[in-house]
């Protein structure tokens, strides 16, 4: 018997994957006030989850792909100037979101545990969903390793960004299709509605122990390893569900952020 044979070890070795991958990309969630943006696509996921079982293909694929173009529809309209960003946020968001519940209450044929997916069911997670969480957890660690400085100056200051020559347009692009990824991926794990909190909130914590930006990516990622491994030992303990037990510990390290003495230099403030 090998160790992935384990549920356990299967469902820690996804959680580290997933908080590894979401330290990086949250901190420019952070930085760039993209909060509600992540609650937008994340929202989709449902959307994304009612064309998998349609089209009977990957459940995290589908998501991907339904978030990707949700992202891609957000970039486009958040170009123009006839309507606030916010506005066009909480109009996508609440549409996917209804969406994707209709079209599963429509599909009477299928029978759809819609709680695992809107609070995750981390246990449930098979070996081959390792292989695609850390193969794709790779490409966008490499892809944020080649566009960590030109999307760094960006976030710092887009309009001196642009007079050096940055393309700002499709580095914001590229961003917004990795967190598609990134929350796909972690839907298994914590939810479609506890997703952004993955992204979010480890890296909020770290911010006021950081004096880099480097340094923040690492603190956060820190945080949501030992997020996870807190959240699954008190879900198998007092037997709650595994995905919320991973956020509310996430949670409590943003809270004792603030109880900590820390510097008072904040990253990209």
């Amino acid at each position: 018997m090998t160790l992935l044979d384990d549920f356990l070890w299967r469902a820690i070795f996804a959680g580290l994957g997933i908080a590894i991958v979401a330290g990086p990309l949250g901190c420019f969630v952070v930085w760039r006030r993209m909060a509600y943006l992540g609650d937008t696509m994340s929202h989709s996921s449902l959307l994304g989850i009612a064309m998998g079982f349609l089209l009977q293909i990957n459940l995290i694929l589908a998501v991907f792909v339904v978030a990707a173009l949700v992202a891609i529809l957000l970039f486009l309209l958040q170009r123009q100037k006839q309507l606030a960003a916010d506005a066009i946020l909480g109009t996508l968001a609440h549409a996917s979101l209804a969406l994707g519940v209709l079209a599963i209450s429509l599909m009477t044929w299928i029978r759809v545990d819609l709680m695992s997916f809107l609070f995750g069911d981390i246990l449930s997670v098979e070996i081959s969903d390792l292989y695609l969480i850390y193969g794709s957890g790779l490409i966008v660690l490499l892809v944020m390793l080649k566009i960590w400085k030109p999307l760094l100056a960006i976030t710092a200051n887009e309009e001196l960004a642009r007079a050096e020559g940055i393309p700002s347009v499709p580095l914001q692009l590229i961003f917004m299709l990795l967190i598609a990824l990134i929350i796909a991926l972690a839907m298994k794990i914590v939810g479609v509605l506890l997703v952004t909190a993955l992204l979010i909130i480890p890296a909020t914590a770290a911010r006021r122990f950081s004096k880099t930006p480097e340094q923040m990516a690492v603190i956060a990622v820190l945080i949501g390893v030992a997020s996870v491994f807190i959240g699954l030992f008190t879900s198998l303990e007092f037997d709650t569900p595994s995905g919320p037990s991973i956020v509310i510990s996430i949670v409590l390290f943003f809270f004792l952020s603030f109880i900590l003495p820390a510097p008072k230099t904040y990253v990209l403030r």
